[in-house]
């Protein structure tokens, strides 16, 4: 029986497969959700030149093994999201066609869900928190160290992290 195929919703929009999962909107970047996938293939072209498509555009892709945040099957990057503050009310989450698929609901559940809408596969502004999230060697250890020593702990604007490898 073959393993049915996971998905990364921070993923890259060069992939064959690969699907916008949503738009990110307002000053705060957080996405909103398209209700029916659609191949980025198809969209990619309505994005003016000299924007980088991530920049405006969440995309979703297959988890590959080659990906710098994959360790054995697990996903590195939504234990490291973990640490960041939930997106939205606590009790609901967002609308997601990709949910059954994806990586970081069969890893976490809806711990994920509450903080995707606030990941950006592009960094859209620089913080330490940031950076240290997205960057595929930083320990959730480090990341409760620099949270500890912050004197204002993670910023819910500032949860941007790195897209799959």
């Amino acid at each position: 029986m073959e393993t049915p195929v996971t998905w990364c919703p921070s993923g890259r929009p060069d992939r064959p497969e690969s699907q916008v999962l949503g738009v990110r909107s307002g000053e705060d970047g957080k996405v909103v959700y398209l209700e029916r996938p659609m191949p980025a293939a198809e969209v990619l072209g309505a994005v003016p030149e000299g924007i980088e498509p991530t920049r405006v555009l969440r995309f979703a892709s297959h988890c590959v093994s080659a990906c710098v945040h994959r360790r054995g099957n697990d996903c590195t990057l939504v234990e490291r999201v973990g640490v960041l503050p939930a997106a939205g009310e606590a009790r609901s989450v967002p609308r997601c066609h990709l949910r059954s698929r994806c990586q970081w609901w069969q890893q976490t559940g809806v711990s994920a869900c509450h903080r995707c809408p606030a990941v950006a596969t592009a960094v859209l502004q620089e913080d330490t928190l940031t950076t240290l999230v997205a960057d595929p060697a930083t320990t959730l250890e480090q990341l409760d160290e620099w949270i500890a020593q912050s004197p204002d702990g993670p910023s819910p604007g500032g949860a941007g992290s790195g897209g799959a490898g």
